[in-house]
Parts: C-alpha cells; sequence; structure tokens
C-alpha cells in the first residue's frame, strides 16, 4: 500500500503532472450514477449472503462500510479524475456526506409516518426514492465542489490572488507635516 501523502504535498489548486483533466460536470454526474448505483445495487445483493453468518444490522452495517470505501476510491478516480488515490480525509467527508445523506432520507421517512400513520408501500417508495435522489444530488455536489477539487478551482477561493494593501512609507517630510 502506498502513503497517502499527496493531500499535504500538493496545494489543491495545482494539478499532479501525471493527473488527466478532471471530467465535466455531466459526465461526472453520469459517472457518479453508475458508479455509486452499481456500487448500491450491487451491496442489496451482498448484504443478505453475509447476513447468514451474522446478524442482519451488523451485516448491513460492513457492507455499507466497505461499499462507501470502494465508492470513494472510484469517485476519486473515475468520477472527479483526480488521478490518485484519495487519502483518510477524503475517505472522512466522503463517508460524512454518506451519513448526511442517510440522515435526510431517514428523516424523510420519519416525516410521511407522522404526516401519515398508515402510508401504503407505494407511498414509502415514492418518498424513499424522491428524498434518496435529492440526497443524491446533494452528495454529489459536496462531493464534486468540496471533496474531489483538486485540479478546480474551488468555487470558495479567490480567482485571483489576493494582494496586500502597501503600506504607506512614512518620510521626514511627511512626519515633519503632520506634527
Amino acid at each position: 500500500m502506498e502513503p497517502q501523502t499527496a493531500d499535504r504535498t500538493q496545494s489543491p489548486s495545482s494539478p499532479s503532472p501525471d493527473s488527466p483533466a478532471a471530467p465535466g460536470p455531466l459526465a461526472s454526474f453520469v459517472r457518479f450514477v453508475v458508479c455509486g448505483g452499481g456500487i448500491g445495487v450491487l451491496s442489496s445483493f451482498v448484504v443478505p449472503l453475509v447476513a447468514m453468518t451474522m446478524p442482519w444490522a451488523v451485516a448491513n452495517a460492513v457492507i455499507t462500510v466497505a461499499s462507501t470505501l470502494l465508492c470513494t476510491e472510484l469517485h476519486a478516480l473515475f468520477t472527479f479524475g483526480t488521478g490518485r488515490r484519495p487519502g483518510w480525509r477524503r475517505h472522512l467527508q466522503s463517508s460524512g456526506s454518506a451519513a448526511a445523506a442517510y440522515a435526510v432520507t431517514c428523516a424523510a421517512m420519519f416525516l410521511l409516518h407522522v404526516i401519515q400513520s398508515a402510508p401504503g408501500m407505494l407511498t414509502e417508495q415514492a418518498v424513499y426514492l424522491t428524498a434518496s435522489g435529492l440526497a443524491g444530488i446533494g452528495r454529489f455536489l459536496v462531493l464534486r465542489l468540496f471533496v474531489f477539487t483538486s485540479g478546480r478551482k474551488s468555487p470558495l477561493r479567490p480567482r485571483r490572488p489576493v494582494l496586500p494593501l502597501p503600506r504607506p512609507v512614512l518620510t521626514r517630510a511627511a512626519v515633519a507635516t503632520t506634527c
């Protein structure tokens, strides 16, 4: 395993010389859906298999962690084209965005059951998929704009360097006129 020091040695606004150009927003979104959706579908088949050897909640947690780690690797290398594997900082940020997406879907389902005491399965699916889609779009934006920004300018960084204001030079003549 190679050391993960790239996050500290290169500035986020300077791409590494061997990294390919980052894909545009539409291409990144399509890649995000394919990678994340593909891993999500595979995970849904793996959880029941793993659950045969351990409690379902534990199996779900293990597969969720593993799939999040795998997705972060794919997003760094393929979806956002950083040209290098993500370090621990990016893995933690990606996990945080996944946890936030999970919280959004849970909150949507909770609100549905507050509003309607016994919703039908079709209503539950519609609410869950809508919340999941919105959370996925939010997660894509967080990953693209904040987590995997190397090679691109971040929207929070100034585009031009901010130069310090010139300091006034005090000459004897200037001091003599003020005194």
